[in-house]
């Protein structure tokens, strides 16, 4: 991956907080079970999606990828996460969704999402009933994502690919569609105003690790506009 200019290296965590969107409505409770979410992408509402398009770094060719949101069917629905390793190329560190660059020899995006889980994180596909898709995301390095949503039966044994992902996670949905949780940052970078959400999480420590100090999961960039599309779609 080549870029005519250097990829701003910072810690996002650094950049201030220009607001909050409490004063939005949260996704209500009953429209977050399986049985509401495969109705609604069944006959799909009216929207538009709020983020589409990130500023661009360099001159990369555009790459199609997709992505999995895979949505655990526990007491509540959880969207499992993955967090980077540190020497990926691109997003290195980064908490993102399974998912990855298209090849020749997938059928669709969906076909890729599903084989980039069971590659990154050994998701059977056999657990996986696809709901539908969100349209594209397009990132800052040039990637033209696909969001593929997914429910996902408990009971599967994931294998992480040391090599791409470094610890995988569940953040309760509720959560992720609450928008009093989604912060608004803006950053100056070679001249250029870019703007992104950021979505922190905390992990609920277990009784095993009631010593341990809690982790802070921060979702950010891409990941956050993909989800807040989501939020825009079950909101609509």
């Amino acid at each position: 991956m080549k870029f005519t200019k250097p990829l701003p290296v910072f810690d996002p965590r650094s950049i201030p907080v220009l607001g909050v969107d409490g004063h939005l409505a949260d996704v209500a409770r009953e429209r977050l079970t399986p049985q509401a979410l495969r109705e609604r992408f069944r006959t799909p509402p009216v929207w538009t999606p709020e983020h589409s398009v990130e500023k661009k770094f360099g001159d990369r060719q555009p790459a199609l990828a997709a992505v999995l949101l895979p949505l655990v069917m526990r007491d509540e629905l959880t969207l499992l996460l993955t967090e980077r390793t540190l020497n990926l190329r691109a997003h290195s560190g980064q908490i993102a969704f399974p998912g990855g660059r298209t090849d020749e020899s997938d059928v669709d995006a969906v076909d890729t999402a599903l084989r980039e889980a069971h590659e990154e994180i050994g998701l059977p596909r056999a657990h996986v009933e696809v709901l539908g898709t969100l349209p594209t995301y397009v990132t800052g390095t040039a990637f033209i994502v696909t969001p593929v949503v997914a429910l996902v039966t408990p009971g599967f044994v994931l294998k992480p690919n040391p090599d791409e992902v470094a610890d995988i996670f569940e953040v309760p949905l509720g959560y992720l569609m609450n928008p009093a949780h989604h912060r608004r940052h803006e950053m100056e970078f070679d001249g250029v105003t870019r703007q992104w959400l950021s979505m922190p999480y905390t992990d609920a420590l277990d009784e095993m690790d009631r010593g341990a100090a809690a982790r802070e999961r921060y979702i950010w960039g891409a990941t956050a506009g993909m989800l807040r599309n989501f939020y825009r779609f079950l909101s609509a």
